[in-house]
This record gives C-alpha cells, sequence and structure tokens, in this order.
C-alpha cells in the first residue's frame, strides 16, 4: 500500500512537471528560414505562425512564385526546429523514467 501511495505521489509531480513543460513550450519562439535570410518566419510551440519577414528585394512581379516557394521553407524550417526543441525538453524532462521504446507523450 505504501508503495502505491508513493506512486501515486510521483504520477502527480510528473503530471505537474509535463503541464509545466507544455506551458513552456508554447510560450517557445523559433525563427525559420530560406533564401539565405530573404524570408524569415518566427512560430511559437504550437506551431503557430506569429511573424514573416520578407526582404523588399523580393517584391517583383515575376518573382510570386519564388516569394511563395521561400515562404513555404521558412516556415517548414521553423516548424522542423520547434518540434526538434519540443523533443529535446521532453527527452529531458523524462530522462531516467522507463518508457518504452517509441511512446510518444501527449504533446
Amino acid at each position: 500500500m505504501r508503495d502505491l501511495m508513493n506512486l501515486m505521489g510521483k504520477a502527480k509531480e510528473m503530471q505537474a512537471k509535463f503541464q509545466a513543460l507544455q506551458e513552456e513550450i508554447a510560450q517557445m519562439e523559433t525563427e525559420g528560414q530560406s533564401g539565405g535570410g530573404a524570408v524569415k518566419v518566427t512560430m511559437t510551440g504550437k506551431f503557430e505562425m506569429t511573424r514573416l519577414k520578407i526582404d523588399p528585394s523580393l517584391f517583383k512581379e515575376d518573382d510570386v512564385e519564388i516569394l511563395e516557394d521561400l515562404i513555404l521553407a521558412a516556415h517548414n524550417d521553423a516548424r522542423t526546429k520547434a518540434e526538434q526543441a519540443t523533443q529535446k525538453k521532453t527527452q529531458e524532462m523524462t530522462a531516467g523514467l522507463p518508457l518504452p521504446p517509441g511512446m510518444k507523450l501527449p504533446f
């Protein structure tokens, strides 16, 4: 019975830590770029785009498709960075826990 109470206490502690981690990730910002920095996208840990910066030299009627591709590439770069940062923070949080291989936490 004592082990069960200890386990329940640890479970509540881990739940609080995961909630804090989720809030930290939500506040995190990452920046992706493409075109050598001509297009920059900033997004949150929840993958919401918060900023978009485009170098004015890209505003040419003939280059609309290039600009669209650069925006998509910058967005994807920022998302990849946000996913990697989230994964790293989660791994740090769960270090030493006996989780089954491949188990994904609810993020």
